[in-house]
């Protein structure tokens, strides 16, 4: 049976019936849910140590700001930073006691 121009295909010859989209559409929703939870845990990650770096440039800034009374200073640089924002109080302490040891 030959076809003309604009017919519709009939039956199963090519039109794709409800089951097969609900089962694409519940593969991609699937796929997309498990790329979005792989994503989540490293992104998590890198706006914590991101924040802690920021939270960790600021506590370098009010010791540089004290600096005049107290007589220790460090640089603002992103390693002090890091090491204060991974670390906490007690990388700021590191840091001050390793210029403490090498002046």
């Amino acid at each position: 049976m030959r076809r003309h121009r604009g017919d519709r295909p009939r039956g199963g010859e090519g039109a794709m019936d409800i089951t097969a989209i609900a089962i694409a559409v519940l593969v991609g929703l699937a796929l997309l849910a498990a790329a979005a939870r792989a994503c989540s845990a490293p992104l998590k990650l890198l706006l914590k140590v991101g924040l802690n770096t920021l939270v960790g440039l600021a506590a370098l800034a009010v010791v540089n700001a004290t600096s005049s009374f107290t007589g220790v200073a460090l640089g603002l640089n992103l390693f002090n930073a890091l090491v204060v924002g991974v670390l906490g109080a007690p990388g700021l302490v590191l840091l001050i006691l390793v210029q403490w040891v090498l002046t």
